[in-house]
């Protein structure tokens, strides 16, 4: 006899090896949240609203590289998640959406909840869909689980209306099939982008979140020493190579496109590795390199590679593998003259090399500089401090891969449940979430579930008591238009009242200390690092009032 599509639903997740359900439950869910208390191998991830849900299953994901399974509840919940969803599709994230909706046969009634779920889902998706067979469940789902992890990957959304899932279902489990795309060009356009690199006096190379994602680190650092090029991030927020290498420059502006600019100016010979040029918020209209650039841009995503600007040779493959025959292709082209430049490049870099960040003083680098001291050397961060990034990521730069993630797609109140999902995925590493005030209110929440689940995340809120990027913006705002420098806008101002962001932790059951002063910091640094519960620190990196 047929089992209903409720409980197919939950086998087919199993057989494709689901370990976690995030979301926030609602009527229209009933039936298949019902039969989900019938299997163990299925955790329902609790989250108390659903923006929250969506940030741990983003982290989930990316921690793991898997699909991450996110529940919603019809179109409030959706409209809840949209945020965190235009932060997993900018990321490429995997994430495997659904929603309930109360049934087929409702549809014309226009009735309290009705949304078109898809429309509402595509914009901030790689693919939504509806099912109305009760007999195509788990096909819609397999392909939805396919397209979410084949490259690039991203969130997928499938509405599961209740009457569908309450027919009987006889459908097959078969696992989901997830593609294999580790494939190079042929030989002949490496060469010819060999061809294109070797020999530049001003190389640079610019990398994203697509060298990560194919494993392509060590090939991306054999090829940039071979060049003795500079390295930028463009759209970076996993470890893509070790921040301390000495080629490695920074990331580029991801508001003002001025920045990417100066950087790119100069260089006769760019080599574009999974990213798209360039990620600011205002970007330069015009083409910021320098004429007659020769420009190779390497990507599995075929849209991204000349999106914005001409580059000499696109190639659609896999970093990797690609990287690994172009190494081996420019070996065999550089001259010996090429190879003492681009070591004396090198050299000249390793020699630009601050050594330990200096004691400037602040309490945020007392902070950082005890818990640096303390932390395993394996320590996992999940980075959204956005205006003290810098002195983190002096103190703790990313240097394991899957070890180092920030924030990615703009969307605020990441850190912490980010943190809680990447410490789900890995229970046996130390994992700390930094954030600003502002940005942590937006899911505060998220402490609830990383109590009730036993998640043993750390947090580290860097209080400046405002909206500080806002101010930093706003005076450059007056900088371009050459107006006179004023009070900072009343709405970017967030200490009045006061958050007490301790005994708002506390309030959610986590242990939580409040640091005004460097001599606090040692006893708070301990307690933290103590055991592998919740913990979280109010870090008040400036007075009150004092936001300049």
């Amino acid at each position: 006899m047929a089992r209903q599509g409720n409980a197919a639903i939950i086998e087919q997740f199993l057989a494709d090896g689901i370990p976690y359900m995030f979301g926030n439950p609602g009527t229209v869910e009933q039936g298949f949240l019902d039969a989900l208390e019938d299997y163990d191998d299925l955790q329902y991830i609790l989250t108390l609203q659903e923006t929250v849900a969506a940030g741990i299953a983003d982290g989930y994901a990316r921690a793991t590289g898997r699909p991450a399974l996110l529940q919603l509840h019809s179109g409030v919940g959706l409209g809840n998640a949209i945020g965190m969803l235009y932060q997993a599709k900018r990321g490429h994230s995997p994430l495997v959406v659904i929603a309930g909706e109360s049934g087929v046969k409702y549809e014309a009634m226009d009735a309290q909840m009705a949304a078109d779920l898809v429309a509402m889902a595509e914009p901030v998706t790689k693919y939504a869909t509806r099912v109305t067979d009760p007999n195509s469940v788990l096909r819609v789902l397999r392909r939805a689980m396919k397209m979410a992890m084949t490259p690039p990957c991203g969130p997928v959304f499938v509405s599961l209306p209740l009457d569908v899932l309450d027919a009987p279902n006889d459908e097959p489990v078969i696992p989901s099939t997830f593609l294999r795309t580790r494939t190079a060009p042929v030989r002949p356009l490496v060469h010819q982008a060999a061809e294109l690199l070797a020999g530049a006096e001003r190389p640079i190379v610019l990398v994203g979140d697509g060298v990560s994602a194919s494993g392509a680190q060590d090939e991306l650092v054999r090829v940039a020493e071979q060049l003795g090029a500079d390295i930028w991030g463009a759209d970076f927020s996993e470890v893509n190579l070790d921040a301390t290498h000495p080629l490695y420059r920074g990331q580029l502006g991801h508001m003002f496109g001025e920045v990417s600019a100066a950087a790119v100016k100069d260089a006769d010979a760019v080599l574009i590795v999974g990213t798209y040029v360039f990620p600011e918020v205002f970007p330069v209209l015009s083409d910021p390199f320098k004429d007659g650039a020769r420009i190779v841009h390497i990507d599995l995503d075929g849209y991204e590679i000349a999106k914005n600007h001409p580059v000499t040779l696109g190639l659609v493959a896999d970093p990797k593998a690609t990287l690994e025959v172009l190494a081996d292709e420019l070996d065999g082209r550089l001259s010996e003259e090429d190879r003492v430049n681009a070591f004396e490049r090198l050299v000249a870099r390793r020699g630009e090399q601050p050594g330990q960040p200096a004691d400037d003083g602040s309490l945020l680098g007392h902070f950082l500089r005890e818990l640096a001291a303390h932390v395993p050397d394996d320590v996992m961060v999940f980075d959204e401090a956005l205006t003290s990034a810098g002195p983190l990521n002096a103190h703790l730069p990313g240097r394991l891969p899957g070890h180092w993630f920030s924030t990615r797609g703009g969307s605020l109140g990441v850190g912490i449940p980010g943190a809680i999902g990447i410490k789900l995925a890995h229970p046996d590493k130390t994992v700390i979430g930094f954030t600003g005030d502002g940005g942590s209110m937006y899911t505060f929440q998220a402490l609830y579930t990383a109590v009730r689940h036993n998640i043993g995340a750390k947090f580290v809120i860097c209080n400046n008591r405002s909206y500080k990027l806002l101010d930093l913006n706003i005076e450059q705002y007056w900088r371009e238009r050459g107006v006179p420098e004023h009070a900072h806008p009343s709405p970017f101002d967030l200490s009045d009242p006061d958050l007490g962001f301790s005994d708002i932790a506390r309030g959610f059951g986590v242990d939580a200390l409040r640091v005004d002063e460097p001599g606090q910091v040692a006893e708070a640094v301990k307690r933290m690092l103590a055991d592998d519960k919740p913990f979280l620190i109010d870090l008040r990196i400036t007075e009150g009032g004092d936001r300049g």
